[in-house]
């Protein structure tokens, strides 16, 4: 008797690990979009945050849920509609929210029925193939598994049943995925007349695009000034090369949050958003390069040097918080991309490595070998986010290549400890970059 509770309880354990790990996201429709739902990974708590998957990082979704297994949602892709704007940013459309409600409820209940079926099947499964290894006799067999059947899918119900049944309430309150992330809501943009043909190039970020530590711009404005752009930028050399009409609105420290969707603060002055300067409106391309401050790499490159190790939990800890708040900034800034009237052709840059093999101009600052592939593979994270953010909105992510020109490199393209702007592109790598982007505008 006590051998059957044990095996019981071994097969209840195994049947609702194999259930959870098995049973298939559920795709269902949201305002013209696609969402999958499921639930995950069982907690020892009894009640806590969901999962909300943007382009492949898991965000703590701001609604609690009660069980141990709770609700995860995963947006796959972006496609321009009419209720795209209400989807993503607000519930002010009510038909964009009673779709995303529905939507989540349904695909909720889906995979609620699915997992108990999987979870009954393995079960089944489990108890048989215990039952003819202890070669036990046909009604023996009916009875152990019968038992066990009631006992995995009673536990299983028992773990999971509080959130089966209370999260279609909580789901159904959910009328935005910002309402999920819990980021704020950038200002609307404001509609305006189609641009005249021919290529109006925007480029819009950081200090990569701005040009900072390179020549300033000749006679430049305040406000070009206070942001450091450059004349060597990208922007410029784009413009040069080609003869197209580029506007450079990049500034130096400037975030998705401070300084693309939101005004920006540097020094005395207050910034306009950049993706509400009007010509942006008007643009027929516009180039993106942005998230470095977000994630505050420069300060983690900087926490790194110093450090024993840079591969310690508390460093890891603060960035993987950082690509949670830059995954659900990046999906409100896609968002309104796409809505811009013109549609533009939309190019992300992803970051270039500045390092490179040779790196022994940065050990006297503490930057090992091993340290330097610790920020690599930072990096390349925040890069598989830009990338897949792009390719769910059907923009284009492009990869500059700095191969053998890093910053301890004999022709570097990244500004070396003693310039002005270390770890910045050089006129070399901004000329890198302008011919990345030119090449996947018009091809080679």
């Amino acid at each position: 008797m006590l051998w059957n509770v044990v095996l019981i309880v071994a097969v209840t354990a195994a049947s609702i690990a194999i259930g959870l790990a098995v049973t298939p996201m559920q795709s269902v429709p949201a305002a013209g979009q696609t969402v999958e739902v499921g639930a995950t990974a069982p907690s020892l708590s009894l009640a806590g945050p969901g999962e909300l998957d943007l382009f492949g990082q898991q965000i703590e979704t701001t609604t609690t849920f009660a069980g141990p297994v709770r609700p995860r949602v995963r947006l796959t892709q972006i496609t321009l509609n009419q209720q795209l704007t209400d989807f993503t940013h607000s519930a002010s459309g009510e038909s964009a929210a009673q779709s995303l409600e529905t939507a989540l409820v349904d695909g909720w209940r889906q995979y609620f029925v699915w997992e108990l079926a999987i979870v009954g099947a393995s079960a089944i499964v489990l108890l048989g193939a215990i039952s003819g290894w202890l070669r036990r006799g046909r009604g023996h067999t009916t009875a152990f598994v019968v038992a066990g059947l009631v006992v995995v899918e009673a536990v299983n119900l028992g773990a999971i049943m509080v959130t089966a049944y209370t999260a279609p309430q909580k789901l159904s309150q959910v009328h935005s995925l910002q309402d999920l992330v819990g980021t704020a809501r950038a200002p609307d943009l404001t509609p305006r007349p189609a641009p005249p043909t021919g290529t109006r190039v925007v480029v819009i970020g950081d200090s990569t695009a701005a040009g900072f530590g390179l020549q300033p711009m000749r006679n430049p404005t305040p406000v070009g000034r206070t942001c450091r752009r450059s004349r060597d930028s990208y922007a410029m050399v784009l413009a040069k090369a080609n003869g197209w009409d580029v506007t450079n609105l990049a500034c130096s420290g400037a975030t998705i949050a401070e300084g693309i969707l939101a005004p920006q603060t540097a020094g005395a002055r207050t910034l306009p958003a950049q993706l509400q300067e009007p010509v942006v409106a008007k643009a027929s391309t516009v180039i993106l390069s942005v998230g470095a401050n977000d994630v505050s790499w420069s300060g983690l490159l900087q926490a790194c040097a110093i450090s024993s190790d840079c591969d310690n939990r508390v460093a890891e800890a603060y960035f993987q918080q950082r690509l949670a708040g830059f995954s659900a900034d990046y999906l409100r800034l896609l968002s309104d991309l796409q809505a811009l009237p013109t549609h533009p052709r939309v190019l992300i840059n992803l970051y270039y490595n500045p390092f490179s093999s040779e790196s022994s101009c940065l050990h006297p600052i503490g930057m090992t070998d091993a340290k330097q592939r610790s920020m690599e593979r930072l990096l390349g994270a925040l890069n598989s986010i830009l990338s897949e953010g792009a390719k769910a909105a059907d923009f284009t992510a492009v990869q500059p290549d700095f191969t053998d020109h890093g910053v301890c490199s004999a022709e570097p393209y990244v500004q070396g400890l003693k310039d002005r702007a270390p770890f910045h592109p050089t006129a070399a790598g901004e000329l890198a970059i302008a011919l990345a982007d030119e090449q996947a505008l018009i091809g080679p």
